[in-house]
């Protein structure tokens, strides 16, 4: 039974314990994983003492010592010497609550999936728990996870929950309100609901001080919903973590997961001495190749199908990023009305990787370098309002289960986002769609696009801006990463070589497309690509004013490593002829395209009403092909065209 905990229902945790406490027994009398233990083995008293094991005063393990814990165990006193060690059985595994409070796990190695009891004196009221291992596999790795509370199809699963970690409060198996779970271990997780289970969690707070292992499964989470089928519901919640990959929520495998009225809040941990970056299951901190640095992300989302919707709450990362999606297929990320931040000075707001739609929708974003990174093919990302009519078809489309008194207190309202440094930065494929009222304001560039195919719609019609610090509003170049993060980016110093099997004249689905609809922008318009990509952009009863042409694009540095990293994505341009970057410029409806200088483009269509000018005081003149033309309404140009002021 939990400390300080209730549990209600026909089938609450405790009755069941009686029964994992003597198979436990069973196994400790048939010297269960004993020939794997090192050193000098003592065994665990066995006598069936009630529910919570066996009852003892003390306990002290000398140093060379292994001691067998084979079953749940309460004491007021633990000690263990240096050198001395508690072991379990096979395929279990032993957290230590003192006071409620799980404490003094710590990984056997760097880069070890399991956990130990650390030397030290322990006073207080204390479990030993045994629990059988939850196995979660990602990349080839398998983590034996330990948690609070396990819920499965059936309901709570006793035998692998640690439930001396839950104070307070109510616990049954479809529910959890007003409990308090607080970890100052390593590896340890409060909330972990798969097996196609439904479950609720209200008014709940969960502190966690010390790192995780794997937030791709989930090693080290405050919460984690898992598996298809899966229904994790957070109402009311209140996340405050402290760790390496020490995350807040993670949603995986088709799992759904929807997050109400709640705080989720993670800041960075210390990482380990001998830590070297590794990808996959050994990516305890952001590759630096993204520009970057940080060690937790506040929230996860991966796997095939996996939803999360998170309404009227706050998502905060010291850096790193605070609402992640990471390998994902056909999923759903929608935040509705939500403030997302990261509290550093670094790290990105959310992060679109694979075939995810991302719905940001009356959101204040305040973030470090990023708003948005999109990773990969097939994302899409919305930045709008939060319509009532949206919200009601989200409702019905995610199966959200709103209210419709629930549905009536979130506002309508725009999103406003303000980046310290980038807007949306592309290094994979993906779609960006801008509408309603949002307020995209950076210091840097808003669109950041590394040599990838960028998709941009803008709809300003009830108001969306775009304002770059720096005066861009669009960039294109090559991809400053350099691969690895063994790697190392040297800017090219050779001029590019014309491909003749490219035309730079037409708009191919590799492109980078922009398309503005009734909008005023101010800003400049880059295609620094060296190798065969065009920009394509289309503005539509719009106001332009700006520089919008080909380049050649520098850093500030011609060599950077992972000790330069924020050096990544800025550059600085000079606009030249088009050589394999084309910029195809249209402008209908009544556009207008105010030229403030030199500009290189491969194409320039104008309809009957639209027209490109000049600032008060000067006049723009054109040559395509060397040969002066008129800038005449209805006219569509290709080839070397530039435009320049007098």
């Amino acid at each position: 039974m939990a400390t300080g905990s209730s549990a209600t229902g026909s089938s609450a945790y405790e009755p069941s314990m009686r029964d994992r406490v003597r198979a436990l027994v069973v196994l400790a009398a048939a010297g269960a994983g004993s020939a794997a233990l090192p050193g000098t083995a003592r065994a665990a008293d066995t006598g069936d003492t009630g529910d919570t094991g066996d009852t003892g005063d003390t306990l002290s393990v000398a140093a060379g010592e292994t001691y067998l814990v084979a079953t749940t165990t309460t004491l007021n006193s633990l000690t263990i010497a240096e050198g001395g060690t508690l072991a379990v059985p096979d395929g279990y595994s032993l957290t230590l609550t003192v006071d409620g409070v799980e404490t003094g796990s710590v990984l056997t190695a760097t880069l070890a999936t399991g956990t130990t009891i650390a030397p030290g004196s322990y006073t207080g009221a204390i479990v030993l728990t045994v629990a059988e291992q939850n196995p979660a596999t990602f990349a080839g790795v398998t983590f034996p996870l330990r948690q609070a509370l396990y819920v499965g199809e059936d309901g709570i699963v006793a035998a692998k929950s640690a439930t001396p970690a839950l104070v307070g409060g109510t616990v049954t198996d479809t529910a959890a309100q007003g409990v308090a779970v607080t970890s100052t271990g390593e590896a340890f997780d409060g909330f972990y609901v798969a097996e196609g289970a439904a479950y609720t969690v209200t008014d709940t707070t969960i502190g966690f001080t010390g790192n995780g292992r794997c937030d791709f499964v989930g090693d080290g989470a405050a919460l984690v919903g898992t598996g298809s089928g899966t229904r994790l519901v957070l109402d009311g919640v209140t996340v405050s973590n402290k760790g390496v990959v020490r995350s807040g929520l993670v949603a995986e495998d088709g799992a759904d997961v929807v997050v109400k009225n709640s705080s989720i809040q993670c800041l960075n941990g210390t990482l380990p001495a001998d830590y070297v970056f590794g990808g996959g299951a050994d990516m305890l901190v952001v590759p630096w190749r993204l520009g970057i640095s940080g060690n937790v992300r506040a929230t996860n989302l991966i796997g095939t199908g996996t939803r999360a919707t998170y309404l009227n709450s706050t998502i905060a990362s010291e850096t790193w990023g605070a609402f992640s999606t990471d390998s994902v297929s056909g999923a759903q990320a929608t935040a509705v009305n939500c403030a997302i931040s990261n509290l550093g000075d670094e790290g990105y707001g959310s992060f679109a990787d694979g075939d995810v739609t991302e719905r940001i929708l009356g959101c204040t974003l305040d973030t470090g370098t990023y708003a948005t990174i999109i990773g990969a093919s097939n994302s899409t990302l919305y930045y709008g309002d939060s319509t009532r009519a949206d919200l009601a078809q989200l409702n019905t489309d995610l199966e959200l289960g709103l209210t419709d008194d629930e549905l009536a207190a979130l506002p309508e309202q725009s999103t406003t986002i303000t980046s310290r440094q980038f807007g949306v930065m592309w290094h994979g494929a993906g779609t960006l769609h801008i509408s309603g009222g949002t307020l995209l304001t950076t210091a840097a560039t808003t669109f950041l696009d590394k040599a990838v195919r960028a998709t941009i719609t803008v709809d300003g019609s009830q108001g969306a801006a775009l304002t770059p610090g720096n005066g861009v509003v669009l960039q294109v170049m090559e991809t400053d990463n350099p691969g690895s993060n063994a790697g190392v980016y040297t800017e090219p110093t050779d001029d590019p070589v014309k491909d003749g099997t490219w035309d730079v004249s037409t708009a191919h689905d590799t492109d980078t497309t922009a398309a503005f609809t009734a909008i005023a922008l101010t800003g400049d318009f880059y295609n620094a690509m060296r190798t065969g990509r065009n920009m394509a952009l289309a503005f539509d009863a719009s106001a332009v004013t700006g520089v919008l042409s080909a380049s050649a694009s520098r850093h500030a540095i011609d060599t950077i490593t992972s000790a330069e990293y924020a050096q990544l994505g800025h550059v600085t341009n000079t606009a030249q002829p088009v050589v394999n970057n084309g910029v195809l410029v249209s402008l209908t409806a009544g556009s207008e395209w105010t030229v403030t200088g030199t500009s290189y483009l491969s194409r320039l269509t104008l309809s009957a009403d639209s027209a490109v000018t000049a600032p008060a005081g000067s006049t723009v003149s054109m040559t395509v092909d060397g040969e002066p033309t008129a800038i005449e309404p209805g006219g569509d140009h290709s080839g070397a065209i530039t435009l320049t002021l007098g």
